[in-house]
């Protein structure tokens, strides 16, 4: 609700379950709440309580039958059975960040984590309720979608679990033609309702260097080097300096936060942009935002003149016209100077951080070695330097070096590169988790091709980096993206396009529709799809999803979706990776 809704109109319009409420005997209240036994036992203290006149149950996902009755006794004993009007399941438990873009939902997000699945101790027991979660999620994505899937995923993996799973739970509901989810008009059919989708269902591990890769396109970025989560980025801003009897000292930083929506136009077309491009169009934007504002003084300042002025007489009938129309657009002036104001201030957020940790040099670093190209610096260079970015940054570029090389460093080698991370400040952690996957896992280095960036030497940068503009990008590389697809991107590819492919030809292939479920590789339908769903089991991101937008945009008529068990930024990855390591 929260993407729907935000906190003030929550607040204003609904009241959390928990909180304390007051009888309020003539009203109905809607209940939309998780089907959860600390959840059930609260609405069952209101029935008890005769808080409303009646009630309307929403679940956001399926509710047991067990739990149902307990709701049903609930009400009988408070002798408001009657008062029970509506009981309905949602199935809407997923959260939608995007158009094309949704994840699972965070009421328990360790259940569902990279880390979760890949823990070595994890009981057979635990990986069956990891799945089932994520069953029941993806479950309630395609009942609201309307559509049954044909599913694709690569053998041997968490994902190949999940599909398993999904498929039988599709092909009961399906089997059951009176209380079926997929019959007769469903409230999703949309764009999906002539052609089945695909579901592409991959695991973390076959990449695990673009989670700790650093970015370089503004919302990636926002969500890499900034407190963003659920479409809010949350900035800590200083308030000068401050005097007092002990000296001058740092004003408290003030929080403030701002949501990034669709209806936020600034945000929806340079969201996917290069960050130097998103730092000349908030120039550019301001600029026009002046021209406007200086346009209504000039007219109000004429239309003030006295009598006597002949020019303003003469101007009269033309700029009363004009200024009408500047006055009947000043709401729309004053929320351009808001979606202004905001932007300057998340840009410049982001590159303080960009200048302070030089992410410039190793986003254009990590792509070269991610791409195989020459590398123009020594890799122990930029880790031994005490100005090139945190401990963190250092160890991520290490991680992506010591995953897409084809041959490991020698003993020797690696000893030398632990010394350095350590000296900088490097928890090895990660690494050492990072070596056992490598040693175990059938991919011995990631896919070959990632991507690639040139320079140019002048351009946005030399435009951005006037006198007047609110971004000094002095010092700054203007790295200009190269389309390259990243793995996940070159997997759907494949599948979506019913390409043949080492990587993946034997990929599984589940059809929920057919009678009868078989583990056939070969897909029954040799015709391209037109609509995707890329699921990723073990956690995903927004370079992922850039990069699958950019991929689309050159597809005519055809639609992808991105979705995830749990959308981390590289901060939050190598904290799992650090607790695998400690095992």
């Amino acid at each position: 609700m929260c993407l729907i809704l935000k906190t003030a109109q929550e607040n204003q319009y609904g009241r959390l379950l928990h909180s304390d409420r007051d009888p309020i005997p003539d009203v109905p209240a809607v209940y939309f709440v998780m089907p959860t036994e600390e959840n059930i036992d609260r609405m069952c203290q209101d029935l008890r309580n005769q808080l409303y006149e009646s009630y309307y149950l929403n679940f956001i996902s399926a509710i047991s039958r067990s739990k149902l009755e307990d709701i049903a006794n609930a009400a009988l004993a408070a002798s408001a059975v009657t008062q029970v009007a509506k009981v309905f399941d949602q199935y809407l438990n997923f959260i939608t960040l995007e158009d094309d873009m949704f994840v699972l939902c965070n009421q328990n997000k360790e259940l569902v984590s990279y880390r979760a699945i890949n823990r070595p101790d994890i009981t057979d027991t635990e990986m069956e309720t990891v799945m089932d979660t994520i069953v029941d999620s993806l479950f309630c994505f395609f009942v609201t979608l309307g559509a049954v899937p044909i599913i694709r995923c690569s053998r041997g993996t968490a994902a190949e679990m999940v599909a398993v799973k999904l498929d039988k739970k599709l092909r009961e509901n399906l089997r059951d033609a009176r209380n079926s989810l997929f019959t007769g008009d469903t409230l999703g059919a949309g764009q999906f309702s002539f052609q089945r989708p695909l579901l592409v269902l991959v695991d973390r591990n076959i990449d695990l260097a673009t989670p700790l890769h650093h970015t370089w396109t503004y919302q990636a970025l926002v969500h890499d080097v900034l407190d963003f989560h659920l479409n809010r980025v949350n900035l800590e801003e200083s308030s000068g300096v401050e005097n007092s009897p002990a000296g001058a000292r740092p004003k408290r930083k003030n929080k403030k936060s701002y949501d990034l929506t669709p209806v936020d136009k600034f945000w929806q077309k340079h969201k996917g942009s290069p960050f130097p491009e998103v730092a000349e169009s908030v120039q550019q934007e301001l600029e026009s935002y002046r021209a406007q504002e200086d346009e209504v003084k000039r007219l109000k300042s004429i239309m003030g003149l006295e009598g006597e002025d002949e020019g303003a007489i003469s101007m009269l009938s033309d700029n009363t016209a004009k200024l009408t129309s500047a006055v009947s657009s000043l709401p729309e002036l004053l929320e351009k100077k808001r979606l202004i104001d905001l932007h300057t201030n998340v840009a410049t957020a982001v590159l303080e951080h960009i200048k302070a940790r030089k992410l410039d040099v190793y986003f254009e670093y990590e792509e070269k070695i991610m791409s195989k190209t020459t590398l123009d610096k020594s890799l122990l260079d930029i880790i031994s330097d005490p100005d090139a970015g945190t401990p963190e940054d250092k160890m991520r570029l290490f991680l992506i070096y010591y995953i897409s090389t084809q041959q490991a460093p020698s003993e020797a080698d690696l000893e030398q590169y632990k010394k350095a991370l350590t000296d900088a400040g490097c928890n090895l952690n990660p690494l050492q988790y990072i070596k056992q996957w490598k040693a175990f896992t059938k991919m011995a280095s990631a896919p070959a091709s990632y991507g690639s960036t040139t320079t140019k030497p002048m351009g946005l940068l030399s435009r951005v980096m006037n006198t007047g503009s609110q971004f000094v990008m002095e010092g700054v590389k203007n790295l200009v993206l190269k389309q390259q697809n990243l793995p996940v991107t070159r997997i759907l590819d494949n599948l979506m396009e019913m390409k043949s492919n080492p990587e993946t030809d034997d990929y599984r292939y589940f059809d929920p529709k057919m009678l009868r479920g078989n583990d056939s590789s070969v897909p029954r339908n040799k015709n391209p799809f037109q609509e995707a769903i890329v699921f990723v089991v073990g956690g995903g991101n927004y370079i992922e999803y850039q990069n699958l937008v950019d991929y689309i945009k050159g597809k005519q008529g055809k639609h992808i979706l991105y979705g995830c068990s749990e959308l981390f930024n590289a901060t939050q990855f190598i904290k799992q990776l650090s607790q695998l390591g400690q095992k």
